[in-house]
């Protein structure tokens, strides 16, 4: 099961960046392309979170779709699976998305720093 390798390295980047504060939720990006099971990495996240300041921490998944162009004929077309074919018989493609596995945002007990060089608007 290798969500859980992948799981654990999410869990690892979550706490590093939460610096000792409690995690309350976490969203993470996934490229229908890449065969992740959600409901796997959502059990592995509770079970690779546990004594971590993620510890009961929510795990929102957002799925990005599978989307292709052909070379062939400039057909643009959803990938339901790694199958690399266009319905003109090319499989001549380039992947645009789906294979996406990030972490796009986590909520925690207090503001976290914002990262060297961001903009930031002065509060009023």
């Amino acid at each position: 099961m290798h969500e859980m390798a992948i799981t654990r390295s999410v869990i690892d980047a979550v706490c590093e960046h939460a610096a000792g504060r409690r995690v309350y939720s976490v969203t993470v990006e996934v490229g229908a392309l890449c065969a992740i099971v959600p409901e796997a990495m959502r059990f592995c996240f509770e079970v690779a979170a546990e004594d971590t300041v993620a510890e009961e921490a929510d795990l929102i998944l957002v799925e990005v779709p599978g989307v292709a162009a052909c070379r062939a004929c400039g057909a643009e077309f959803r990938l339901a699976d790694p199958i690399l074919l266009c319905s003109c018989g090319s499989a001549d493609v380039e992947i645009r998305s789906g294979r996406e596995l990030r972490i796009r945002s986590m909520e925690v007990s207090e503001a976290c720093a914002q990262p060297a060089g961001a903009a930031t608007t002065p509060l009023r």
